[in-house]
């Protein structure tokens, strides 16, 4: 009989190899899946075949349907590549952008397994041609929602024997379903109508809010979540503030490391800033460093200019979401909002664009009063206020963002509060109210755009080598200052001159907190030789008053002593 050491010192014989490791290294050149990434392939691929076993009807602890948080860079891809490699059907992946389709295509193709794509504007040719793919073991269908609104196409799909439906960036369903997506509140339906035995839902981040609802659109409200922690500890998130968005944009992507984004609200912002910014590059020697993207871009002008930025070591991308969400480029070291998203999860979602190589990346917001006016109409606490929360935050600008998402206390890893840099003033405005300050009551509004403009463009020709402070940037922050009672124009001697309010003048010089764009008091000589053309103004009038009261008196004084001397001699 052998012993037990005996028997702990025969060989074990050949380990079986993990299936989901297996095809990670082989297909995809991963050595090593992380945790969370093998806990969802493994709910994905347990989920079918207890599925299967059951003839379709879920068991008490079947997870056929889930909810997945990862955050961005986290590799949520391999959570629905993996599987579908492992499973007998295809899989369905639907995405919410063409831009994110082109990449995910270009990506499976470049790793040997060509998905099929169905999207608007194919031809009868085409859709024929991906059935006869599917029909001969394609692994991956991409598509979106829009298109499978088609029955017939769904008729077809139904047929397919589809393994596995996974929704790509799911927080779309509450941010865009009931605006200009209702595609998107179908997806319960078709979920229903196409019988796939498991469906997972994607996203980097959602609010306990926004989960109900995803959980409601396409589940029912009968969800398993699957969640990690949405902070991603390498980007470090600052806060400029700005009255001039373009002057201050400039200036920091000059700073700042590239490749960089840059994210705009609309398409024509983006062209415009875009303009600006390649204008400025081209006049220092850099041709072709600054392009745009946006979805009015043609399918060819769209996959030209990603071509030039994925492999590009330098260069700027100014966008719309319609890049930035899904984009894998993993070597973004900036990203910049020059308009701010309308909720943290999307802000979230597009400053996580870097560093998805895991180097440390910054995301800034650049934020001006009209920003802050704008959040100020919602309700204090609502998903809409929280960036205005954010950048307007004392304390640590990541919790804030984590506090929205549900997320748990963290240690901040880097943002602008935390380090001590956070500056809550617009630079831009503190110069322009200096310059009134030294100037008060000399200039009227167009003299004084006049001379400042003068004074600013000297500068900006010494630092950026041409002027890039324009009127209309002394027109938006003359309008904040006005708006905040900082300044006001005087009438009758100083008719139309632009005047600092006395309580706000004796404010700034005796330093008074809440004023907030003011990072110093000013000494007294220095307020003194700030006001001596006024002060020497009011000098010459008391001599005058002065000199008139005292020959006055002179003559009254002189009268009654000849009435005295006269009276005397009388006597």
């Amino acid at each position: 009989m052998k012993s037990l050491i005996d028997t702990l010192e025969e060989p074990l014989g050949e380990t079986v190899a993990n299936p989901m490791e297996t095809v990670a290294l082989n297909t995809f050149g991963i050595s090593s899946l992380f945790p969370w990434q093998r806990l969802v392939i493994a709910n994905v691929l347990d989920s079918y075949n207890d599925m299967q076993a059951s003839n379709g009807v879920p068991t008490k602890d079947c997870i056929h349907n889930q909810i997945v948080l990862l955050p961005t860079g986290a590799g949520k891809s391999l959570c629905f590549m993996v599987p579908a490699l492992l499973l007998p059907g295809p899989t369905l992946i639907l995405y919410p952008l063409l831009a994110l389709m082109s990449d995910q295509e270009r990506r499976m193709k470049e790793g040997g397994t060509p998905p099929v794509v169905f999207k608007g504007q194919q031809t009868k040719a085409e859709r024929e041609n991906n059935f006869e793919r599917i029909k001969e073991g394609a692994k991956y269908i991409l598509a979106n929602p829009e298109v499978l609104q088609s029955e017939e196409l769904l008729n077809r799909l139904k047929d397919c024997n589809i393994s596995h439906i996974a929704i790509d960036e799911a927080h779309c369903v509450s941010e865009w379903g009931d605006t200009f997506r209702p595609a998107y509140l179908t997806l319960g339906a078709i979920i229903k109508k196409l019988k796939v035995p498991v469906v997972t839902a994607f996203t980097a981040t959602a609010s306990p809010s926004v989960l109900n609802r995803i959980s409601k659109v396409l589940f029912d409200g009968s969800a398993h979540i699957v969640r990690s922690e949405s902070d991603r500890p390498n980007i470090r998130y600052y806060v400029k503030y700005a009255c001039a968005k373009q002057y201050a944009l400039l200036e920091t992507v000059l700073q700042e490391k590239t490749p960089l984004l840059v994210f705009c609200s609309s398409r024509k912002r983006v062209q415009g800033i875009a303009t600006f910014l390649r204008e400025y590059f081209e006049m220092i020697g850099k041709k072709d460093f600054v392009r745009w993207y946006h979805a009015g871009l043609s399918k060819e002008e769209k996959a030209t200019t990603e071509k030039w930025f994925y492999p590009k070591k330098e260069g700027i991308l100014v966008c719309t979401c319609a890049f930035g969400m899904g984009v894998d480029k993993k070597d973004i070291h900036t990203v910049i909002h020059y308009d701010p998203p309308t909720t943290a999860e999307a802000y979230i979602q597009e400053a996580g664009r870097g560093g998805r190589d895991r180097s440390v990346a910054r995301a800034i917001l650049l934020w001006s009063p009209l920003d802050s006016k704008k959040a100020q109409q919602f309700t204090k606490g609502s998903r809409e206020r929280v960036l205005a929360d954010f950048a307007e935050s004392t304390t640590c600008r990541r919790q804030v963002l984590l506090d929205a998402l549900g997320g748990e206390q963290v240690a901040c890893a880097g943002c602008d509060v935390c380090e001590g840099t956070a500056c809550n003033y617009a630079k831009d405005e503190q110069h322009l109210f200096n310059f009134i300050i030294y100037h008060r009551r000399q200039y009227t509004q167009t003299e004084l755009i006049l001379q400042f403009l003068k004074k600013e463009n000297r500068q900006d020709i010494i630092s950026f080598g041409m002027p890039i402070m324009e009127k209309k940037d002394v027109c938006e922050i003359l309008t904040v200052l006005e708006t905040e009672n900082k300044i006001v124009r005087r009438h009758y001697l100083w008719a139309n001159k632009l005047d600092i309010p006395l309580q706000i003048l004796f404010s700034t010089f005796f330093y008074h907190r809440d004023l907030k764009f003011f990072s110093h008091p000013l000494s007294l000589p220095h307020f003194l030789s700030a006001h001596l053309p006024f002060l020497s103004f009011l000098k010459k009038q008391l001599v005058k008053l002065l000199s008139v009261c005292g020959e006055s008196s002179y003559i009254e004084q002189h009268k009654k002593q000849n009435q005295d001397i006269r009276k005397s001699l009388q006597k």
